[in-house]
């Protein structure tokens, strides 16, 4: 164990937000849902605080894959995503930072808006190239071409997968558990919102490492439960690979939580309870959270604690994976 902490700790990473964010209580939200009497402890990680490309776990994640970038010799990073993925903004803004070239593979239905907003503007201002395709199957074969094209230039393109959601960077976010150990929190449960799978296996090979006990729920913010599942355990086995460990050091022999009630009509469109739970937040805490990620899992949060889910004794952390950008889209 002491072993693979150490090799995740060593893993190379660029200090793109070098500090850590704050946990917060949800005392009032807590009330507003739970009522006046007694409930578990609300604790939410401020991760749309992080101090780069307007925060968010993919920060996080691109930090310790940039790393490996550069070790290549990379010049240029190309990536892929919606329309207004928090994924392309980060990797923008990761190019500016370090002197890279970005270029953009977003699915469009549709022509492109006349006036950009939220998380494409961001892309833009960043500088990174968009070229939008018609469809998410589009995507792959649509970053193999450019990168292609950029070889035979003479360049060197590095592919970063959807969501930086490969071992390398769940290991990114998994680094994330250790702030959460050095300021004493000692969650029972741990709630996000899981898409691409790679947040939930860093922040269950993070708890497995750290020693902390939490159950991580991941709330699914549009794949269906058994494929999340099959996805975060395949992301544990690579990170232990990684990091020369047997995998149930980094917990791939534990159950994945996944809680797809949320999904609605799937990627990228609110629902009721997702609106209900931006809302409450909002106005109980005066914290933003985004309309189809952080707030589907706060509606899956939500509702546990309505059905009485969790424990007086429990401690539960939400943890904010940011896109606070997308309310303005």
């Amino acid at each position: 164990m002491a072993t693979a902490l150490a090799a995740l700790m060593s893993v190379p990473s660029m200090p793109l937000a070098p500090h850590a964010t704050p946990i917060d209580d949800l005392t009032r939200l807590g009330r507003l849902v739970t009522g006046a009497g007694p409930g578990p402890r609300l604790l939410m990680k401020r991760d749309d605080l992080l101090s780069f490309g307007c925060g968010g776990n993919k920060v996080r994640k691109m930090q310790t894959v940039v790393a490996e970038a550069l070790s290549q010799g990379a010049d240029t990073l190309i990536t892929c995503g919606g329309a207004q993925s928090n994924h392309a903004r980060v990797t923008a803004a990761v190019g500016v930072a370090l002197g890279l070239e970005v270029v953009l593979v977003l699915n469009l239905e549709g022509a492109p808006p006349a006036t950009p907003t939220a998380n494409a503007r961001l892309d833009a201002l960043f500088g990174a190239e968009i070229r939008y395709v018609p469809h998410r199957d589009d995507r792959d074969p649509a970053m193999r071409s450019v990168a292609d094209a950029l070889r035979a230039a003479g360049r060197k393109p590095f592919i970063v997968p959807l969501g930086a959601s490969t071992p390398l960077g769940a290991i990114g976010f998994a680094r994330g558990v250790a702030e959460v150990a050095a300021a004493g929190a000692r969650p029972t449960v741990i709630v996000h919102a899981s898409s691409s799978g790679g947040t939930q296996a860093g922040l269950i090979a993070g708890c497995a490492l750290l020693g902390l006990p939490a159950r991580v729920i991941g709330v699914s913010a549009d794949a269906p439960a058994e494929d999340l599942r099959a996805t975060v355990r395949a992301l544990l086995h690579g990170i232990a690979d990684r990091l020369g460990a047997r995998p149930e050091t980094v917990g791939a022999d534990r159950e994945i939580d996944v809680d797809d009630r949320q999904v609605g009509e799937g990627y990228g469109v609110a629902t009721p309870a997702s609106t209900e739970a931006l809302e409450l937040t909002a106005r109980s805490e005066g914290t933003l959270l985004d309309p189809v990620y952080t707030a589907k899992a706060m509606a899956g949060l939500i509702a546990r604690l309505r059905e009485g889910a969790f424990a007086d004794n429990d401690t539960v952390l939400f943890w904010h994976t940011g896109g606070q950008t997308g309310y303005f889209a």
